[in-house]
């Protein structure tokens, strides 16, 4: 796995672990939803400004995004899509 794809592969498991749309991650870094796609998509090369922006926006240290994942690990599932039911 390259660089831009475990760095794709962490950003999209810690987003959808803090309950983070792209949109949302977005928002808080400072950045365009659309580039927050294509870096998890792995096509897009990330400056390390943009690392710091996201890790801090996910509350992790950048060393989080390009810590490769174990063999055999399943790809991370996408964030259920909708609306979430309001707490009472």
């Amino acid at each position: 796995m390259d660089a831009r794809a475990i760095i794709g592969w962490n950003l999209r498991r810690l987003r959808v672990e803090r309950g983070l749309s792209q949109e949302r991650l977005a928002l808080a870094a400072g950045i365009d939803r659309a580039y927050v796609g294509r870096v998890e998509r792995g096509s897009e090369n990330v400056t390390i400004t943009t690392l710091e922006a996201m890790a801090q926006a996910l509350a992790v240290p950048v060393a989080d995004l390009l810590a490769a994942p174990p063999p055999g690990a399943a790809r991370p599932q996408p964030l259920r899509a909708g609306r979430r039911p309001r707490a009472e």
